[in-house]
């Protein structure tokens, strides 16, 4: 098997260009609402969800929160899931749940763990690059980004400083 070199998939101004089309969508759907909670994966999910936070906060009246979501990727079964806000401020509220990469579903899935038990009015889940691997019965309403990779190939999003990028490895 060869090794290829890291192909670049983002670069900074697509990826600002996929944000702004995630944060209109995310805004078209929830034109109604008068806050909405994203909740971003730590953390490049969270990252992800700041951005959006910007961009909404520009293009609509929307009052934003921004929630954490602490998951252990390596040990989702026995790790408890915490998010930064307690159960009863998500009581009748939109969650839209933000990672950076979707792959297999399974954190996603979990990430959802803790919504499951408030009374929440709906939740919508948002990825920069889905990269059609389910092995987990999860939705992605809106992608930045939708490819078909090998398994054995790797996507990764890096934040530093200003500038961000998708790679495939």
């Amino acid at each position: 098997m060869t090794e290829h070199s890291p192909t670049l998939l983002l670069d900074q101004k697509e990826i600002e260009h996929r944000l702004n089309r995630l944060a209109y969508q995310i805004y078209e759907d929830n034109i109604s609402e008068s806050e909405i909670i994203l909740a971003g994966i730590i953390k490049n999910g969270y990252l992800v969800a700041e951005r959006l936070a910007e961009i909404l906060k520009k293009i609509s009246g929307l009052s934003i929160k921004l929630v954490e979501v602490h998951i252990d990727k390596k040990s989702q079964v026995e790790q408890e899931i915490v998010i930064s806000m307690r159960r009863e401020e998500l009581n009748g509220k939109v969650i839209v749940l933000v990672d950076d990469v979707l792959n297999s579903g399974k954190t996603m899935m979990y990430a959802l763990k803790p919504f499951l038990n408030a009374d929440i009015k709906k939740v919508r889940t948002v990825v920069l690059v889905d990269r059609n691997h389910r092995r987990f019965p999860i939705a992605i309403d809106f992608s930045g980004l939708t490819l078909s990779t090998t398994m054995q190939e790797h996507v990764s999003v890096k934040f530093e400083s200003d500038k961000a990028r998708a790679i495939l490895s």
